[in-house]
């Protein structure tokens, strides 16, 4: 039995790039830093460079530590909550911030990201479709 999906968005992405990059806005208290991150489907977590939650004002080691293991390495990050924007759409956000200052990885894993929206991609084209989860 065939399904569909209705999307809202769709954002154009360089296919010839390593990844699906995304522009990324975090906020907290009036502050803003804007970067660029991968969708990442196999990271449970959304884990952005330590730089990033400085920018808007957040003591990193304040947080809560979690250990992010990859199938390569293990590192230590800290958890704070922020508000998380990517392509038009806004969420209040537990993210991750690494602790070591040369981690420079910025990727929208499960939890924060892919759990609060539906998601299509079209990578011959370099497309992906997106809406709210509850659209």
């Amino acid at each position: 039995m065939a399904e569909s999906i209705n999307f809202v968005k769709s954002f154009a992405y360089d296919a010839g790039q390593n990844g699906i990059n995304v522009p990324v806005e975090i906020k907290l208290s009036g502050k803003v830093a804007a970067f660029d991150a991968k969708i990442e489907t196999g990271s449970t977590n959304c884990i952005f460079a330590r730089k990033f939650g400085e920018e808007i004002g957040i003591e990193i080691e304040n947080g809560l530590p979690k250990r992010i293991r990859t199938v390569r390495e293990s590192f230590l990050t800290y958890e704070h909550e922020v508000r998380l924007a990517v392509l038009g759409y806004d969420f209040d956000v537990l993210v991750c911030f690494a602790e070591d200052a040369e981690f420079q990885t910025n990727v929208l894993g499960r939890y924060g990201f892919l759990m609060q929206i539906k998601l299509g991609l079209i990578d011959y084209e370099g497309k992906v479709l997106i809406s709210p989860y509850d659209a």
